[in-house]
């Protein structure tokens, strides 16, 4: 392999964003990586704490639960979660996530495909939690 693409992100690189509640980094994405197929990284949410209703036009979400007892709401439907268990989130459906448990919870996420424009990846349908802090930039698109 001759390439000088970078291809490794370690987490404390990544900006913080908790715009729709917790601490969201994304790590893996056009913006840091070059990659083309999708985005990715970690969550952190304190106990109580809350990710904001929301849904993605073009791309499934996949959840892996890492530590701590959380609950996503998926158009409605409650689903409780805990460490080891992956859950997929279909296009266009509206989820809310909430740390259910007296622990932090640590979540690794992945998205894709990619949405057209990184503006056009997430709708908020619950005002979000920190409104004038702007969507995590993940790049790509045109």
């Amino acid at each position: 392999m001759t390439t000088t693409q970078q291809l490794k992100v370690n987490v404390s690189e990544a900006a913080p964003n908790t715009r729709r509640g917790g601490d969201i980094r994304v790590t893996l994405s056009p913006k840091t990586v070059g990659c083309t197929s999708g985005f990715g990284g970690t969550l952190h949410l304190a106990a109580g704490e809350h990710v904001t209703e929301h849904y993605h036009p073009y791309s499934e979400e996949f959840l892996h639960v890492v530590a701590g007892e959380l609950e996503m709401t998926v158009d409605d439907r409650p689903i409780r979660l805990s460490p080891g268990d992956s859950l997929l989130v279909p296009i266009n459906a509206r989820h809310r996530l909430v740390n259910v448990g007296e622990q932090e919870a640590h979540v690794v996420f992945h998205l894709s495909p990619l949405a057209p424009r990184p503006e056009l990846g997430h709708v908020d349908t619950e005002q979000p939690t920190a409104p004038h802090e702007p969507n995590p930039q993940v790049g790509g698109g045109q």
